[in-house]
């Protein structure tokens, strides 16, 4: 049945070439500190104004040695000691070495450290029984990081991985877009707010607490306009409120074609729709367009559409406008499926599932099991996403299926 009226819907890659061709990257920036960068996105390169490390040190507790002055088995008395921070200082004399620690500067001079785990300490000095090669265990100047080398790209999201590398710089200080200001609202006369008592008819309003969530863990500052009631005026004043404040407005809700639901008329009136209705289950009614300043997404009303179709759509469009040059789709991996899977062709059909590795190392995934569009509790229970081609039918166990694991917006731990 529902094949029958899926020829004029687009394709979830289609979809995502209209949405990112026409998404420009911010161009507002703003200078911060480092400690406040976690996050965000560099809007500069980053280059490093020293070399890192920035003189030779030593790799190992032990001796620094001149190679010349090896010789055979004889003992070469301790000259003096280097330290981290303390390095020596003072004449070397020939046929001597130097105790030094790690992270000391290399003596002018050496050519080796040797690791103290290879010499034998004795009351003449110290024996090197181990054959040295030249530079052994000496970091060089640069080695890690170049004076004026390209540190971080334009467009690196800063987090755990990059922030240190920038603190080993000496830099306190960064350049970054600034953050994509977002408005989200629902649309609904059932909606309650959570904590309320639910009256005859009413459901939570859990879409607009869900997309706020993904919405933090993207780092964008999050206008909420709460729930807008099914009314023309009240949905036109919402958009004009929003339109004048951010870069992207997010409704939930009203994107269908039932009765009450205004959100495709209305944004036809008060801006432009680039599509709707997409080939996709769930997430079929999103729409997406442009209002006088700022971008539209339209999500559905169900709550496990809404957050598909924000995780496949609105994630991308959010790297795009922010400048994450780096962002990737999710990647896709073949796995064996486990337990039968009901699907009608048609539409590109997202499943949630949880994949392991079995006992043959091989990878499988089984459902989590009701797939409507309501059961949101489908999305704790799993950890990732079944993904099943727009022409498949029913899947038997056995079968070999995609997957794509849930990124940070909807993992469990």
């Amino acid at each position: 049945m529902d094949h029958c009226h899926t020829s004029s819907l687009i394709s979830l890659e289609q979809a995502l070439e209209k949405l990112l061709v026409q998404a420009v990257t911010l161009t507002q920036t703003e200078i911060i500190s480092l400690t406040q960068s976690a996050g965000r996105i560099t809007a500069t390169d980053i280059i490093s104004p020293i070399n890192v490390p920035p003189f030779d040190n030593s790799a190992m507790d032990g001796y620094a040695v001149r190679l010349a002055d090896l010789n055979g088995n004889q003992a070469l008395p301790i000259a003096g000691k280097a330290f981290a921070g303390a390095p020596f200082q003072g004449e070397w004399p020939a046929g001597s070495c130097i105790r030094i620690m790690t992270g000391a500067p290399i003596p002018a001079g050496a050519d080796a450290v040797i690791m103290q785990e290879q010499v034998e300490v004795t009351e003449s000095g110290i024996r090197f029984s181990y054959p040295a090669q030249q530079g052994q265990n000496i970091r060089t100047i640069g080695e890690d990081i170049a004076q004026n080398a390209v540190v971080l790209p334009k467009g690196t999201k800063l987090s755990t991985a990059q922030l240190p590398v920038i603190a080993s710089l000496g830099i306190a200080k960064v350049k970054v877009i600034r953050r994509l200001k977002v408005a989200i609202f629902s649309t609904g006369d059932e909606l309650q707010a959570i904590g309320e008592p639910l009256q005859a008819g009413q459901i939570y309003d859990t879409n607009r607490f869900a997309v706020r969530l993904m919405l933090e863990k993207l780092d964008c500052e999050v206008i909420d306009l709460g729930v807008i009631p099914d009314n023309p005026d009240a949905l036109r004043d919402a958009f004009a409120e929003a339109d004048k404040q951010v870069d992207l407005v997010i409704s939930s809700g009203g994107a269908s074609v039932g009765e009450a639901d205004y959100t495709k008329p209305i944004l036809e009136e008060v801006g432009k729709i680039n599509f709707w209705k997409l080939a996709i289950k769930p997430g079929k009614p999103f729409a997406f367009g442009k209002l006088e300043n700022a971008w539209f997404c339209g999500l559905p009303g169900n709550p496990v559409s809404a957050v598909l179709t924000f995780y496949q759509l609105v994630q991308p469009l959010i790297a795009r406008l922010s400048g994450f040059t780096a962002w990737q789709p999710p990647m896709r991996l073949n796995a064996k499926a486990i337990t039968p899977l009901k699907k009608s062709p048609g539409r590109l059909d997202f499943q949630r599932g949880t994949a392991s590795i079995n006992e043959h190392g091989e990878l499988e995934v089984q459902t989590t099991g009701h797939q409507g569009s309501h059961i949101f509790s489908s999305y704790s229970l799993g950890n990732c996403f079944i993904v099943l081609e727009r022409e498949r039918g029913h899947i038997t166990a056995g079968e070999t299926v995609q997957i794509e694991f849930f990124n940070h917006l909807l993992k469990n731990q």
